[in-house]
């Protein structure tokens, strides 16, 4: 079996798929244009997590083939914009009846295949790029990865225990005030 979340199990083969390509597919799509694409859905997500809104689903449990192929959307997509990808797999698996809880948990293990696939993925496509900074492994530059690592072992604890105590419409309010504030930060980069 796939262990404690079945989601996680069936949907990371896409997940490693969709990464790799997106991290590959990155240089042909002006930043521009992608950056705003990512503003204006998580604009999207974040209003319909504030609003209760969602689609309505016929079942709780997808296929093998279905989650695959979400997961190839979701990795894609979130290495496109280099992102952890819970902004798309958590609104995605409330809308297949997880509950919110689980729903982040199962994000937040969707991570570490996402920043595999993706890495490699940037790995390849800028391995042979020229002007690159000291202590570049293609496009990963390895001091920030270093301090995103660490960064990332001493919060992850705190973010789990506070989705624990929280009651889930204060977890999904908050969840929804980081996405208009990443949606916002991004946009105003490339607008001004």
């Amino acid at each position: 079996g796939c262990g404690a979340s079945e989601s996680a199990c069936r949907i990371t083969p896409g997940l490693l798929l969709g990464t790799a390509l997106g991290a590959l597919i990155v240089g042909l799509v002006p930043t521009r244009y992608l950056t705003l694409f990512f503003a204006l859905f998580v604009y999207l997500v974040a209003t319909q997590m504030v609003l209760g809104l969602k689609p309505t689903s016929t079942r709780a449990t997808l296929s093998r083939t279905e989650l695959t192929l979400a997961g190839a959307f979701i990795g894609c997509l979130s290495s496109l914009v280099s992102i952890g990808g819970g902004v798309l797999s958590t609104p995605y698996l409330l809308w297949h009846k997880l509950n919110l809880r689980h729903a982040i948990a199962t994000s937040a293990a969707l991570g570490f295949p996402i920043a595999v696939g993706g890495t490699l993925g940037y790995i390849a496509n800028g391995y042979r790029a020229e002007a690159l900074p000291a202590y570049s492994l293609g496009y990963v530059y390895l001091p920030a990865l270093l301090w995103l690592i660490v960064g990332t072992m001493l919060t992850a604890p705190i973010g789990a225990r506070a989705t624990h105590r929280l009651p889930v419409d204060i977890l999904r309010k908050l969840f929804a005030l980081v996405l208009f504030a990443l949606a916002t930060k991004m946009l105003w980069k490339v607008l001004f």
